[in-house]
């Protein structure tokens, strides 16, 4: 059995948001351990909470959020220069 383009698309994308998914889940739970965490033991996961975890949680969220869009300005940016017009 074949998929269509567009089926394999769609598997593709769902794909793509279980991971995204997962690793927004993932780079939460240090977060969680930062504000739970006793103060003595703060100044240690400050760095690595602020400059990965942060800004990681952050971009996949949204990712998730509005990826649709730009998905949509990547694909229209590549159309652009494949027209009847491109070579005038």
């Amino acid at each position: 059995m074949t998929l269509s383009a567009n089926a394999a698309t769609v598997r593709n994308r769902g794909i793509t948001r279980s991971i995204f998914r997962w690793i927004h889940l993932l780079f939460s739970i240090p977060i969680l351990g930062y504000v739970y965490s006793p103060f003595d033991k703060i100044p240690s996961y400050a760095p690595a909470t602020r400059y990965v975890f942060v800004p990681l949680m952050v971009l996949s969220g949204l990712w998730m959020w509005k990826g649709h869009v730009v998905r949509r300005l990547i694909s229209n940016r590549s159309a652009v220069g494949t027209g009847s017009y491109a070579n005038v």
